[in-house]
């Protein structure tokens, strides 16, 4: 009996949504310990400083009002500066409070000096947003780590607005198939080379030529398909002709954007040209299905359907959902990332995988963008932009400021 009942507990057992330091704070609060939450009898009453909320001078000395790690908010307490052993934390207070302070002064004239005694309750307001912004993306960056299968670090920033982690994103890598649609995603052929650039190899059974040249840059013209080595291939996991498999190897970061575009994402490291950068997912679709959230999305102005009409129209990804980095890549009419189709594993010409290339160098800091018209054959068909008066849609303003804009992303 007692081990059936051991196994019914387990079988109850569901995940927590609840945050760690959200459990921790309810612990202390009720004096209780947990080790699996990491709340012992030892660090019960431990103290250390999650982030600074206010500040005001008494009688020539200065006070910060500190919210405790682990401790709800109704044990705040006023510190002497004296006390406080947090320099980053210290700086990241006088940062927010100057940027606030510049924001306001763009519409006022004020001194960035005034009021030294104390903070008005908005410029405290602002501050504490800031600290639970900070604090929310950087959990949702070590999420993103933790879920990616790939070489390259992914990292979170926003130094524009008081924008946190998206509510309704959830981080895949690779295709997500909907309801009724069945990804085949083991090859029934390989090659058996022992050298792939120079014998006859899966591009070559496909009928096209090896996508790469020894530098592991694209060679092929767009439109071209990449025929990879697969899980039948005997050739090893250093074999050249594997490149969009082994995912994204550079790191890059999801950033505010300045310019009303949202989120976007930038390179850390410079990438050179015609190298694989990232592969484009999201949950497969029916063509008729994205019709249907295609108006959904468009009187939203979001656009994340792509698609997939290499040899039909069958299916589309949306990403809107379910997606990795490529989800915050923002469109360009005059992008440095192009579009080509893949085939590894799976081989069904409906269902090519999408990697995004490197169209010239990409220095670091450099905004990674695609052109959202841009198909695997890479020209901008006129067909690209639904016309039809039956399938009339919201035309989304394009704000990539690139001479060559064409003024509308869809």
């Amino acid at each position: 009996m007692a081990a059936a009942g051991a196994e019914a507990r387990r079988a109850w057992c569901v995940p927590c949504l609840v945050s760690l330091d959200t459990l921790q704070e309810l612990c202390r609060k009720e004096k209780l310990t947990c080790k699996s939450i990491g709340i012992t009898k030892r660090n019960l009453n431990n103290y250390e400083v999650e982030y600074l909320c206010d500040y005001k001078v008494v009688k020539d000395m200065e006070y910060y009002l500190v919210k405790w790690k682990g401790w709800p908010d109704s044990t705040n307490t006023w510190e002497p500066l004296q006390n406080l052993k947090c320099p980053l934390l210290l700086q990241q207070f006088s940062n927010d409070k100057h940027n606030y302070l510049s924001q306001v002064k763009k519409g006022k004239a004020i001194s960035l000096k005034d009021n030294n005694k104390a903070l008005k309750p908005a410029i405290a307001e602002y501050i504490v947003k800031k600290a639970k912004q900070r604090i929310a993306l950087q959990r949702w960056q070590d999420e993103l780590n933790r879920r990616k299968n790939h070489k390259g670090m992914i990292f979170v920033e926003n130094t524009v607005d008081l924008e946190g982690p998206p509510s309704d994103f959830y981080y895949i890598n690779e295709y997500k198939p909907a309801p009724g649609i069945s990804l085949v995603n083991e090859a029934t052929f390989g090659c058996s080379c022992t050298d792939c650039f120079f014998e006859k190899c899966c591009p070559a059974e496909a009928g096209v030529l090896l996508a790469y040249n020894k530098n592991q840059q694209i060679k092929i013209p767009p439109g071209t398909p990449i025929y990879e080595c697969n899980s039948r291939c005997q050739c090893g996991p250093d074999c050249p002709n594997r490149i969009v498999q082994k995912g994204t190897q550079y790191s890059l970061c999801i950033f505010r954007t300045s310019n009303g575009c949202g989120w976007g994402v930038k390179t850390l490291v410079k990438i050179k040209r015609m190298s694989f950068v990232m592969e484009y997912v999201g949950e497969v679709i029916t063509s008729e299905e994205a019709e249907r959230r295609g108006q959904l999305y468009d009187n939203k102005g979001i656009t994340y359907l792509f698609d997939l009409d290499y040899e039909s129209d069958e299916f589309t990804v949306d990403a809107a959902r379910y997606g990795n980095v490529s989800h915050f890549v923002n469109h360009s009419c005059d992008p440095n990332l192009q579009v080509f189709n893949v085939f590894i594993d799976n081989l069904d010409t409906r269902l090519p995988r999408i990697a995004l290339f490197s169209t010239r160098t990409i220095n670091a800091g450099e905004e990674l963008t695609f052109d959202y018209q841009m198909k695997g054959s890479g020209d901008i068909s006129s067909d690209s932009v639904d016309h039809s008066p039956a399938k009339k849609r919201v035309r989304t303003v394009c704000k990539c400021g690139a001479v060559t804009c064409r003024g509308y992303l869809n």
